[in-house]
Protein backbone atom coordinates (compact mmCIF):
# COMPACT_ATOMS: atom_id res chain seq x y z
CA UNK A 1 0.00 0.00 0.00
CA UNK A 2 1.32 3.39 -0.87
CA UNK A 3 1.73 5.91 1.44
CA UNK A 4 -1.05 9.19 1.01
CA UNK A 5 -0.02 12.61 -0.51
CA UNK A 6 -2.15 15.11 0.75
CA UNK A 7 -4.08 16.78 -0.02
CA UNK A 8 -6.52 14.66 -1.71
CA UNK A 9 -9.14 14.11 -4.30
CA UNK A 10 -11.92 14.95 -4.59
CA UNK A 11 -10.55 18.67 -4.31
CA UNK A 12 -11.84 21.72 -3.02
CA UNK A 13 -10.67 25.08 -3.90
CA UNK A 14 -8.69 25.47 -1.14
CA UNK A 15 -7.22 21.91 -1.45
CA UNK A 16 -6.50 22.50 -5.27
CA UNK A 17 -4.71 25.55 -4.95
CA UNK A 18 -2.62 24.10 -2.22
CA UNK A 19 -1.87 21.01 -5.37
CA UNK A 20 -0.17 23.67 -7.37
CA UNK A 21 1.64 25.36 -5.08
CA UNK A 22 2.94 22.10 -3.95
CA UNK A 23 3.95 21.33 -7.45
CA UNK A 24 5.43 25.11 -8.52
CA UNK A 25 7.69 24.02 -5.08
CA UNK A 26 8.89 21.10 -6.35
CA UNK A 27 9.76 21.90 -9.67
CA UNK A 28 11.32 24.80 -8.78
CA UNK A 29 13.50 22.81 -6.33
CA UNK A 30 14.85 21.21 -9.46
CA UNK A 31 15.74 18.08 -7.95
CA UNK A 32 14.06 14.70 -10.29
CA UNK A 33 14.33 12.64 -7.31
CA UNK A 34 12.10 14.90 -5.50
CA UNK A 35 9.83 16.23 -8.09
CA UNK A 36 9.43 12.32 -9.34
CA UNK A 37 7.96 11.37 -5.39
CA UNK A 38 4.69 13.42 -6.18
CA UNK A 39 3.82 10.87 -8.85
CA UNK A 40 2.64 7.42 -9.13
CA UNK A 41 4.93 4.56 -10.15
CA UNK A 42 3.48 3.90 -13.44
CA UNK A 43 2.46 7.58 -14.44
CA UNK A 44 2.04 8.78 -18.14
CA UNK A 45 2.93 11.89 -19.37
CA UNK A 46 2.70 13.84 -22.71
CA UNK A 47 5.55 16.31 -22.39
CA UNK A 48 5.62 18.39 -25.51
CA UNK A 49 6.36 15.72 -27.83
CA UNK A 50 7.90 13.78 -25.18
CA UNK A 51 5.94 10.49 -23.78
CA UNK A 52 7.27 9.40 -20.49
CA UNK A 53 6.16 6.36 -18.85
CA UNK A 54 6.82 5.69 -15.08
CA UNK A 55 8.84 7.53 -12.09
CA UNK A 56 11.94 6.21 -13.36
CA UNK A 57 11.42 7.69 -17.05
CA UNK A 58 10.57 10.96 -15.17
CA UNK A 59 13.33 11.31 -13.32
CA UNK A 60 15.29 10.67 -16.29
CA UNK A 61 13.42 13.29 -18.47
CA UNK A 62 13.77 16.00 -15.57
CA UNK A 63 17.87 15.43 -15.33
CA UNK A 64 18.09 16.43 -18.54
CA UNK A 65 16.13 19.11 -18.90
CA UNK A 66 17.81 20.65 -16.02
CA UNK A 67 20.67 20.06 -17.79
CA UNK A 68 19.83 22.01 -20.18
CA UNK A 69 17.02 25.02 -19.39
CA UNK A 70 19.64 26.81 -16.88
CA UNK A 71 18.64 29.26 -14.03
CA UNK A 72 14.97 27.56 -14.45
CA UNK A 73 12.35 29.57 -12.58
CA UNK A 74 8.30 28.30 -12.84
CA UNK A 75 5.26 29.97 -12.01
CA UNK A 76 2.03 27.57 -12.08
CA UNK A 77 -1.47 28.86 -11.92
CA UNK A 78 -4.45 27.04 -11.37
CA UNK A 79 -7.31 27.46 -14.55
CA UNK A 80 -9.70 24.98 -12.93
CA UNK A 81 -10.70 21.56 -10.99
CA UNK A 82 -13.06 18.69 -10.91
CA UNK A 83 -12.64 16.13 -8.61
CA UNK A 84 -9.54 14.59 -9.05
CA UNK A 85 -8.83 16.23 -12.15
CA UNK A 86 -6.94 20.11 -12.96
CA UNK A 87 -6.30 22.17 -15.31
CA UNK A 88 -3.12 24.58 -15.30
CA UNK A 89 -1.31 27.22 -16.76
CA UNK A 90 2.42 27.98 -16.33
CA UNK A 91 5.33 29.81 -17.57
CA UNK A 92 8.86 29.49 -16.64
CA UNK A 93 11.83 31.08 -17.87
CA UNK A 94 15.55 29.69 -18.30
CA UNK A 95 18.31 30.16 -20.03
CA UNK A 96 20.61 27.72 -22.57
CA UNK A 97 24.26 27.30 -22.19
CA UNK A 98 25.05 29.91 -25.14
CA UNK A 99 23.03 32.23 -22.53
CA UNK A 100 20.00 32.78 -24.60
CA UNK A 101 16.80 33.54 -22.55
CA UNK A 102 13.69 31.97 -23.20
CA UNK A 103 9.76 32.30 -21.62
CA UNK A 104 8.20 28.90 -22.10
CA UNK A 105 4.26 28.98 -21.68
CA UNK A 106 2.29 26.16 -21.22
CA UNK A 107 -1.21 24.26 -19.85
CA UNK A 108 -1.26 21.17 -17.85
CA UNK A 109 -4.16 18.48 -17.06
CA UNK A 110 -3.13 16.56 -14.79
CA UNK A 111 -5.45 13.73 -12.93
CA UNK A 112 -4.75 12.16 -9.50
CA UNK A 113 -5.16 8.84 -7.78
CA UNK A 114 -7.19 8.34 -4.74
CA UNK A 115 -3.85 8.83 -2.79
CA UNK A 116 -3.01 12.05 -4.26
CA UNK A 117 -0.54 10.95 -6.81
CA UNK A 118 -0.41 12.34 -10.07
CA UNK A 119 -1.21 9.66 -12.68
CA UNK A 120 -1.45 11.39 -15.34
CA UNK A 121 0.12 14.71 -17.09
CA UNK A 122 -0.09 15.75 -20.58
CA UNK A 123 1.41 19.01 -21.11
CA UNK A 124 1.62 21.21 -24.14
CA UNK A 125 4.26 24.15 -24.23
CA UNK A 126 5.48 26.69 -26.33
CA UNK A 127 8.70 28.93 -25.98
CA UNK A 128 9.52 32.54 -26.70
CA UNK A 129 13.24 34.15 -26.81
CA UNK A 130 13.41 36.76 -24.71
CA UNK A 131 16.30 39.16 -23.59
CA UNK A 132 17.44 38.77 -19.64
CA UNK A 133 16.27 42.65 -19.19
CA UNK A 134 12.87 41.12 -20.14
CA UNK A 135 12.66 38.62 -17.91
CA UNK A 136 9.73 38.65 -15.22
CA UNK A 137 10.28 35.43 -12.97
CA UNK A 138 13.46 36.04 -10.58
Amino acid sequence: MENKRYPLPPFTMETALQKVQAAEDAWNSKDPEKVSLAYTVDTEWRNRTDFINGREEVKKFLTGKWERELDYKLKKELWGFRENRMAVRFEYEWHDANGQWYRSYGNEMWEFDENGYMQKRFASINDIAISQADRKLK
